[in-house]
């Protein structure tokens, strides 16, 4: 199968600079990197591809050969060399993918060791309060299980008086190297897991894991105004880490239960109040229940239509953040009265025969823009 042109497997013209190359080269390279793929033949083989057309065009020697003679300055085995990243004519392909797969072998990099310490993870609890409690703050008792580090060996995994060894499959560098194909790649030693050391006489209380599973009970403090669905961070409260690392944090995520009276938008409150078709015409004062347990009068006037919102400032919920309360939005639902006496009906009854157009503006409007429709 003949060779594509390298400039097409890069997707670069003739005349792209160094780092053209180079940028066309790494998004390829991390494209089909056969770690990303594994088993994938084709990506594979495209990886390959483009890693020799890098080898050639990132040489300047060779890449005038090519611009000269084509793939055929390299026929007989000029093109391929053997080795890891450093193995197409000088070319340096670790920078290219030290920042995405790790340190590569060859080309004398230094190997980081990783530090021994491990942070402990984070524990999350969820917590069901009422609108009322939100309103409140509250301050409650949690239980939940954890890891603590182990008193006997404060946290390193040793027996008292011993520590840990050297690791026998890294050698204490915390990463072993593993051959991909045509290159090398380092990884982290699977032993220790980038510790460098390995546990030989482990402690007998914690069996060398540094830490123990156990029930704590931790007294939280829940602020005023919490919303739903709010995230609350407490430091260091986590599992304990290993090997002296800190511990982790514990999340609070509180669930507001719904209410059967208030419904909750941000800091401010909305109650519907339903009102007969007399008090709606007629006007009338409500008392109506607040969030704090209080009670507050809120005064409708005459002709008030069904829908209609009362504001009562600064009742609502506390600023979570800041000072204040969000306000309370009081709606009146006119109720048509669904079973009637006799002595209703004929009132109303009357009522309609003496109603006229001034009573009911919206009625008139209605009609007169229906007239024009059934005109038309």
């Amino acid at each position: 199968m003949a060779k594509r042109d390298f400039y097409d497997v890069l997707g670069v013209e003739k005349n792209a600079s160094p780092d053209e190359l180079k940028s066309a080269y790494r998004k390829l390279a991390v494209k089909h990197h056969p770690d990303k793929n594994p088993g994938d033949k084709v990506a594979e083989d495209k990886f390959k591809e483009a890693s020799e057309a890098y080898g050639i065009l990132s040489d300047k020697e060779k890449k005038q050969n090519y611009d000269n003679f084509g793939h055929a300055a390299f026929e007989g085995g000029g093109g391929r060399q053997g080795g890891g990243f450093s193995g197409f004519g000088g070319a340096d392909f670790s920078d290219i993918f030290e920042d995405f797969f790790g340190d590569f072998g060859g080309g004398g990099r230094s190997n980081s060791r990783r530090n021994s310490s491990n942070r402990g993870s984070d524990l999350r609890y969820d917590l069901s309060i009422s609108l009322e409690e939100a309103f409140e703050g509250k301050k409650q008792d949690i239980k939940f299980s954890t890891t603590e580090k182990c008193n006997t060996c404060k946290g390193n995994g040793s027996r008292p008086g011993s520590s840990p060894d050297r690791c026998s499959t890294c050698g204490g560098n915390g990463k072993v190297r593993s051959n991909q194909g045509f290159f090398t790649v380092q990884q982290t030693c699977p032993q220790c897991a980038g510790s460098g050391e390995e546990i030989t006489d482990p402690c007998t209380n914690c069996n060398g894991l540094g830490s123990k599973q156990t029930s704590k009970k931790l007294s939280v403090t829940i602020p005023k105004g919490v919303d739903d669905g709010t995230r609350i961070r407490l430091a260091g409260k986590g599992e304990a880490g290993t090997k002296g690392g800190t511990s982790g944090d514990l999340y609070l995520f509180i669930n507001v239960h719904s209410h059967d009276l208030f419904k909750r938008s941000d800091e401010n409150l909305f109650f519907e109040f339903p009102i007969s078709i007399a008090d709606a015409a007629l006007g009338t004062t409500i008392e109506i229940p607040t969030i704090d347990g209080g009670r507050a009068k809120i005064k409708i006037p005459d002709g008030t239509q069904s829908g209609k919102q009362f504001r009562l400032k600064g009742k609502g919920m506390p600023y979570i953040r800041g000072s204040g309360n969000g306000d309370l939005y009081v709606q009146v639902n006119t109720e048509v009265p669904i079973s009637l006496n006799k002595a209703q009906k004929e009132l109303l009854e009357k009522f309609r025969e003496i109603e006229n157009e001034k009573s009911n503006p919206s009625i008139k409007k209605f009609f007169q823009k229906a007239k024009s429709f059934w005109k038309n």
